[in-house]
């Protein structure tokens, strides 16, 4: 399984699935993370929390734990 926080910088990818439960997946949701959507992943910060990306064109920092939750292909 390959997860957003896994994916490394400059490479776009699909969302297959959200993982987390409750008001997490609901917050990831709002954000306009859903399955089918393309994220393309712009860097990662220095100390390599947070992951910075770009989604339904805007640009998202999200925290690698909400990103270890994105299935992606």
């Amino acid at each position: 399984m390959k997860t957003l926080k896994t994916t490394v910088c400059g490479n776009t990818v699909k969302i297959v699935k959200l993982l987390g439960e409750g008001a997490v997946k609901r917050r990831i949701m709002d954000m306009g993370i859903t399955k089918g959507t393309e994220v393309y992943v712009r860097k990662v910060a220095p100390l390599g929390d947070p992951l910075e990306i770009t989604v339904r064109g805007y640009e998202l920092s999200l925290r690698m734990e909400d990103a270890n939750l994105i299935e992606v292909e």
